[in-house]
């Protein structure tokens, strides 16, 4: 018998296959969680087992699901790939709602806008953020660090249209950097701190006065609705976690630096310039997310105008 897939049925096995998550269908006992390296808290948590411990009376047991930046692990949250995303940049969320994504957002940390900033190598020449012009500047699209270089040329009189943009992963963008293929990276930490502290990289601008950086913790709408017990647990633990880690930096650090790759004192550099401070999100705080999408429709980046704040939240409490 020869099988035919029809358009829909093919597109959703090749999200499938992009996220590396099993086509099937969750079981109702796990939590699909998603994260990233720059997502601290959460490594931790895996780190040690946390979750498994604290869900299990709940007969519940999280599966982990690594991706290389925010913009992919909202889309598999958005394909139903993934129940709970760790933290992602604040212009992330933004795109996810343009695609209509049905997101609920579950937790904020607090800003941190020295934890980004553009980058050039120690001898180069520029000196300023208007010396852009005309450059080639690396960065991950929809990240934090997309938005504060777009904050950070308008206040020098320029936007993304006076420079060469490159959309790169961290990865491709730390070895674009060393081989000079471009002339600035913007990026966050940990690997911002990597590039400072091993290959002497020189901050033009970080997010002082410009971008905030406030990380969000997002689940999908229906998990969110169906499972907020564990939900609850989640967002207890990150919100103690966090304290930990900035009560104990250099424990914190010795933990993750096996796990990063990166040496201890890099983590504790990394870990200084991040709030980690876990909140509920609340309409005050969602302030800045509209100023982003608007920053992101005037580049024509976004396929339509959003309403960044009227989005569900979660309560926390019980």
């Amino acid at each position: 018998m020869t099988l035919h897939l029809n358009r829909r049925t093919a597109l959703a096995a090749i999200g499938m296959a992009a996220t590396g998550i099993a086509a099937a269908q969750p079981a109702a006992s796990t939590v699909r969680i998603g994260y990233q390296k720059s997502s601290t808290l959460i490594a931790v948590l895996k780190i040690q087992g946390t979750l498994e411990k604290q869900l299990a009376p709940l007969g519940v047991k999280p599966t982990w699901h690594e991706f290389t930046s925010g913009l992919p692990l909202l889309e598999a949250l958005n394909l139903d790939n993934l129940d709970f995303s760790a933290d992602v940049a604040d212009t992330v969320p933004v795109f996810a709602q343009a695609a209509g994504a049905q997101l609920t957002f579950v937790a904020q940390e607090a800003p941190s806008p020295t934890a980004q900033a553009i980058l050039v190598k120690a001898d180069s020449p520029l000196r300023s953020v208007s010396d852009l012009k005309g450059k080639k500047v690396g960065f991950a699209k929809a990240a934090g660090a997309h938005y504060l270089l777009i904050a950070a040329l308008e206040k020098a009189g320029l936007s993304l249209a006076d420079v060469q943009s490159a959309y790169l992963t961290p990865a491709d963008g730390r070895a674009a950097f060393e081989k000079g293929a471009i002339d600035a990276w913007v990026v966050w930490d940990p690997f911002l701190s990597a590039a400072q502290r091993q290959s002497g990289a020189r901050v033009l601008a970080d997010g002082t006065g410009l971008a905030s950086y406030q990380r969000y913790y997002l689940a999908s709408s229906k998990f969110a609705n169906a499972r907020a017990d564990v939900l609850r647990v989640v967002y207890a633990e990150l919100e103690k976690t966090g304290k930990w880690v900035k009560q104990h930096p250099k424990d914190a650090a010795a933990l993750l630096a096996p796990v990063w790759g990166l040496d201890a004192a890099t983590i504790e550099q990394a870990n200084g310039r991040r709030s980690y401070a876990v909140r509920p999100v609340l309409q005050d705080n969602l302030g800045e997310q509209q100023k982003i999408a608007d920053a992101f429709l005037a580049e024509k980046l976004l396929p339509r105008k959003v309403n960044a704040v009227d989005v569900p939240l979660f309560k926390t409490g019980a």
